[in-house]
């Protein structure tokens, strides 16, 4: 079996300790998390944790079966095959002397990205998206010289109803 991208969202109590739990319970299992985010939900007593990681689908029902058992767990909802959004944020820190400024401030302007910070010789921009929407970003203030990205990880929700 090949293994593929696989996105979870799963729903677990908001306190010390959980996260650890569940990366840990991935992490034994010799799986590499390619992207994680928490934050707190609508109820402050949970927190969602996305969590994408690459498995064959017989490791990966392993993985889901191991996290259900969890007593913080309350809901785990695989969207891999679901119509989900998927969005990141990054910051990008740009080379942008004064003669090239305004064609960098343009790109950002095209991608609906914010400058966030303005130095002498360099932009800070914040961008979210799709993956998609980012690379092609990050590709175009390749050319003026990227000092530094830093991303979250991606988050995702389902786009019907029954979501976790």
């Amino acid at each position: 079996m090949s293994e593929m991208k696989h996105v979870m969202s799963v729903l677990v109590e908001n306190k010390s300790g959980v996260l650890s739990r569940v990366v840990g319970l991935i992490s034994r299992r010799g799986f590499n998390i390619e992207s994680l985010s928490v934050g707190p939900t609508e109820d402050p007593s949970r927190s969602r944790i996305t969590i994408i990681v690459m498995a064959d689908d017989e490791a990966y029902e392993q993985i889901t079966k191991q996290l259900n058992k969890l007593v913080v767990v309350y809901k785990l909802q695989d969207l891999t095959n679901d119509s989900y959004i998927e969005r990141e944020l990054v910051l990008f820190k740009v080379s942008a002397p004064p003669e090239k400024r305004s064609e960098v401030v343009e790109i950002a302007n095209l991608f609906r990205a914010n400058i966030v910070d303005v130095g002498a010789s360099e932009l800070t921009i914040e961008a979210t998206g799709s993956q998609n929407k980012l690379q092609g970003m990050e590709d175009l203030l390749a050319t003026y010289g990227i000092k530094e990205i830093t991303r979250t990880g991606k988050i995702a929700i389902s786009r019907n109803s029954k979501g976790a």
